[in-house]
């Protein structure tokens, strides 16, 4: 039982997603405890307490001993040593079958050492994704808790109230075993780069290719997320055409360095897609072009030397609009099928055991990536929960096959016209050579061959092969 001095969950780190969360909560009726090494921190979260059931603590010792038992403890702190850091000084103030759980964004092998580290100990352990940004821990974020599903039982109350809710289901799922949680955040993240690459490419080709000023390409991104489009993304961007500094008479966009930063999910779900062997060449893409934008005076020096013309797409410009709606929506669903299929190897290759339609479900409300698109992914993997990958679904291919003269289009104007739109071609590339039943990897193996004796394999016939290439006088 709760006494007034007692409290039912604590958070530590009360930075914009803690703070935000742990208000969440004491709004569903949680009696919460912040704990935070700066002091201001957790006398902002009282200040913004509407209900009087939030304290800030910046004593460790104190904030522990605030908790009734078993203590339920969240860690939203920077991924890494800080996490191990942190696990190592609350050890000692807790007691075994005490919950822990990480709310960052922590890499999903340090997750698979800390659970079986945690465990050892007698204590419970999850990894758990949080998506939504800053409105999503306040108002309702997406959520995906993976490990000890005993500890998720003991939370899933309090985690179900302050989900994002969707036709009144929230959105937040068991996972699964082990890391799954942060393995799903991490494969979401990279989603979400795809997406961002696109919708930036966009932008580009609207403004260097159809030399649309910024108030024709605002009304652009408005009018597709009014449609089948619609996204937090496209909101998002629709939102940033729109916004000038106060003082200023124009977007405080234009005054935005081109230099893409980034935390390294992206890039972890590149290297551990390399890993799987699932091939997701658009997220790649996106990943490689947010280190590109990093090196503004190469690409400085570049320009001088190769942009002789001006860039012009001499197209009508109201159809090739048309076409780039195609276009996006099909690069789009390429992104999310990519993710799917890599969800989908990681699942087989760790033991997962994901539900992917129920991770679909989950992220079509509070999440980053949340978008109408969702629901038809939801729905082929409720047709089929064993899809093999998202394409195959009969409902997806004539959504595709319609917007397959888009992309083929945009790709080949913009690549033509010299507007670089290396995700949008990534993704077609991809789907091209998805579709082909007999890819020109023969010749691959012949080459290996050649060069290294590696052997190759027959068609009809069982076993290896190696042939001497060349006959040697």
């Amino acid at each position: 039982m709760s006494t007034p001095d007692k409290y039912d969950f604590g958070m530590i780190g009360l930075g914009t997603m803690g703070r935000n969360l742990l208000l969440n909560m004491g709004d569903h009726g949680v009696k919460g405890a912040g704990f935070d090494k700066d002091a201001s921190k957790g006398a902002l979260l009282e200040q913004e307490s509407k209900h009087g059931n939030l304290k800030g603590f910046s004593d460790v010792k104190e904030f522990t001993a605030s908790l009734n038992s078993p203590k339920a403890i969240m860690m939203l702190v920077p991924a890494g040593k800080i996490v191990d850091d942190v696990i190592e000084e609350l050890l000692p103030l807790l007691a075994k079958g005490d919950i822990l759980i990480d709310g960052g964004n922590s890499h999903f092998t340090d997750t698979n050492r800390r659970v079986d580290y945690l465990e050892s100990k007698g204590f419970h352990f999850f990894g758990m994704g949080i998506s939504g940004g800053e409105e999503g821990a306040r108002k309702g974020p997406s959520m995906m808790p993976g490990g000890d599903k005993d500890a998720y039982n003991v939370m899933k109350p309090i985690l179900e109230s302050i989900a994002a809710k969707v036709d009144g289901a929230p959105c937040v799922t068991y996972i699964g075993p082990g890391a799954s949680g942060h393995f799903v955040k991490m494969v979401h993240n990279g989603i979400e780069y795809g997406l961002m690459q696109l919708i930036a490419e966009t932008y580009e080709i609207l403004k260097k290719g159809l030399k649309l000023d910024n108030e024709a390409i605002g009304k652009i991104f408005t009018k597709w997320n009014e449609g089948r489009l619609k996204s937090f993304l496209m909101e998002v961007t629709r939102d940033i055409f729109n916004y000038k500094a106060p003082g200023t008479d124009h977007l405080l966009l234009d005054d935005i360095k081109d230099e893409a930063r980034a935390k390294g999910t992206g890039k972890w779900t590149s290297q551990v897609a390399m890993d799987l062997q699932a091939p997701i060449p658009t997220i790649d893409t996106a990943v490689a072009n947010r280190d590109l934008s990093k090196y503004k005076a190469l690409r400085e020096r570049a320009a001088a030397l190769y942009s002789k013309g001006e860039i012009q797409l001499t197209v009508d410009a109201d159809q090739f609009i048309v076409e780039l709606e195609q276009a996006f929506y099909f690069a789009m669903i390429i992104s999310y099928a990519q993710g799917m299929h890599l969800l989908a190897r990681a699942s087989e290759e760790y033991n997962y055991g994901l539900k992917l339609g129920e991770i679909a479900k989950i992220w079509r409300g509070g999440c980053i990536i949340r978008s109408e698109f969702l629901n038809d992914i939801f729905n082929a993997y409720q047709k089929d929960a064993k899809l093999e990958h998202l394409l195959l679904d009969a409902g997806v291919q004539k959504i595709v096959e319609a917007a397959v003269p888009g992309i083929r289009s945009v790709v080949s104007k913009s690549t033509a016209a010299g507007v670089a739109a290396p995700a949008y071609a990534a993704s077609l590339g991809y789907f091209d050579a998805f579709r082909s039943a007999r890819m020109p990897s023969n010749l691959i193996q012949a080459q290996r061959d050649y060069f290294g004796a590696h052997t190759y394999e027959l068609i009809g016939k069982e076993g290896t092969f190696h042939t001497q290439w060349v006959t040697k006088n």
